[in-house]
């Protein structure tokens, strides 16, 4: 099944795509009000798409279901994210993507997003996929499988962006440090930048994040 969404459309024509990922619980509305805030330039046809993550089961919350793009089973770093769920979910997302090169925008004008398990699916994706985006925005975040991103990665030199809070409570800062290193690893053009925060996005991020997107779409 093909994932629902909502959309904050280019100001003026459409030229390059962000792809949003939420976290946990979330939906694409959580996210949605974030496009206009970041006020990109109309010349740069930025059209934003926020999917909704697939309403499922989720161990670790007593089994209710909710919005969640992978099954969380423990909190170990390691056991956290269910591979397979990361997997058919990635795939979903790659699907809006062929969609967007289908309309005319080319992969350097995509960029992949996402915050905490959005993040999971974004790291995970990108690097597997047969063609290379613009870049990756990964929001207090990890990775799921890291051993086997070489074995796997189609690209290198992926530009991708990661920010985390040092007080985050729920994606330990060492988990995104950890990714980080990983992917730096891997041959992957990587930022990292922290702020003062828990497991949130905050305002000096979004002036960070602006200025990335402008840079990689322009």
């Amino acid at each position: 099944m093909s994932l629902e969404f909502v959309e904050y459309p280019a100001q003026g024509d459409h030229k390059a795509t962000v792809i949003w990922l939420h976290g946990l619980g979330d939906s694409g509305d959580g996210f949605a009000p974030v496009a206009p805030q970041l006020a990109l330039p109309k010349e740069l046809g930025v059209r934003f798409v926020f999917p909704h993550a697939p309403v499922q089961p989720v161990t670790l919350n007593g089994g209710m279901a909710m919005r969640s793009w992978y099954d969380i089973k423990s909190m170990d770093l390691d056991k956290r994210a269910d591979e397979q769920g990361v997997r058919e979910s990635a795939a979903k997302v790659a699907a809006i993507i062929d969609q967007e090169i289908a309309k005319g925008i080319a992969p350097n004008k995509i960029i992949l997003a996402g915050f905490s398990q959005g993040g999971v699916v974004s790291l995970h994706l990108a690097p597997r996929l047969d063609y290379k985006l613009a870049g990756v925005m990964a929001l207090s975040t990890y990775m799921c499988v890291p051993a086997k991103l070489a074995d796997e990665a189609k690209q290198q030199g992926l530009n991708i962006f990661m920010a985390h809070g040092r007080f985050d409570d729920v994606v330990p800062h060492s988990a995104g440090r950890q990714a980080f290193d990983v992917l730096s690893a891997n041959n992957m053009e990587v930022s990292w930048q922290d702020y003062p925060m828990a497991h949130q996005v905050c305002g000096e991020e979004l002036m960070a994040i602006r200025e990335w997107l402008i840079a990689r779409l322009s």
